[in-house]
């Protein structure tokens, strides 16, 4: 399995919610949304989104990820987008999954300009972190888009058409792995257009030798992995694979793979699935003190107490 998948293992999104957003005359609108990854699918017409100091022309057929919920401002092409409204409390109030975003002198009997599709998820905000820092505000962060895309985006209209025409088993689950294969496609998308030079530690999972090894201790978080084990699976010299991961990652490579570890510990912490004793096995360590002093220097407090706050969270 390659570095990327390997990567996304363990991150799911989760409480996927879908609007139809149906766009006519100058509209605007602004969403602030925290702790959410969000999707448009541009059904048909044209949009302008700012994020931050980013923005972005999108038209029919394109996919736009945001994937930090920052605060955006979504508005008709050819407009400045002044006076948006902001969304939020109407997203949670939607229970039919469509919105009229009619400007103040819309005619009712125009079609609209605009028809988008927002998709917004929830996530294990620990497992996804280091993903998340290192990504900019919009993906894809350049308006040429891949043919394939139009391909994807075809298909996730269908699957959602689908699901909220019939109630069915497993609608849940079907609209959050659509949600991930989405994130997926974008992921991928940005990762094959980076720069060699560019200074980001996704580019490892470009690099013929580091991906490799990201993959094995992604996929064996438990085996007793040293620089020279992890150099074998690279096909590299020791010192060299040090250095290279180093410089590409921007940490040592048993740093990276310990950061892993724990990250991953308190997902199984918070799952409450598997004793301290078995999560302490399944992320590589060989007792439960090793495995609880390294955690409560991360984290602050013991693995017990972690799994305890955690649970309090759930019966509340």
């Amino acid at each position: 399995m390659d570095a990327l998948s390997m990567l996304l293992e363990n991150v799911h999104l989760c409480e996927t919610k879908y609007y139809s957003l149906k766009g006519s005359g100058n509209w605007s609108y602004s969403i602030t949304r925290k702790d959410t990854i969000l999707f448009y699918l541009v059904m048909s017409g044209s949009f302008c989104i700012d994020v931050g100091d980013n923005s972005r022309k999108a038209h029919t057929g394109d996919m736009i990820m945001i994937p930090n919920a920052y605060q955006h401002v979504c508005y008709a092409l050819d407009y400045d987008g002044s006076n948006a409204k902001p969304l939020d409390d109407m997203l949670l109030k939607c229970e039919e999954h469509m919105i009229e975003l009619n400007a103040d002198n819309y005619n009712s009997a125009e079609k609209p300009d605009s028809s988008l599709i927002l998709i917004q998820c929830q996530y294990d905000k620990e497992m996804i972190r280091p993903l998340l820092s290192v990504l900019p505000q919009i993906l894809p962060d350049h308006e040429d888009q891949p043919e394939s895309r139009f391909e994807i985006l075809d298909v996730g209209i269908k699957l959602l058409s689908l699901e909220s025409e019939h109630e069915r088993m497993g609608k849940t689950a079907v609209i959050n792995h659509w949600a991930s294969i989405m994130m997926i496609e974008c992921l991928r998308t940005h990762i094959e257009s980076l720069p060699e030079a560019t200074d980001c530690w996704l580019q490892a999972m470009k690099d013929p030798y580091l991906t490799k090894a990201l993959a094995v201790m992604h996929n064996a978080p438990n085996q007793n992995w040293t620089i020279h084990k992890l150099a074998e699976v690279a096909g590299m010299s020791r010192s060299s694979f040090a250095q290279r991961f180093k410089d590409v990652v921007g940490m040592p490579p048993l740093t990276y793979l310990i950061d892993y570890r724990l990250r991953l510990a308190a997902r199984y912490l918070r799952l409450q699935q598997n004793s301290i004793s078995r999560i302490s096995e399944m992320v590589g360590y060989a007792s439960d003190s090793t495995f609880s002093q390294a955690f409560k220097r991360v984290h602050g407090i013991s693995p017990k107490a972690y799994r305890q706050m955690h649970q309090k969270k759930i019966t509340t």
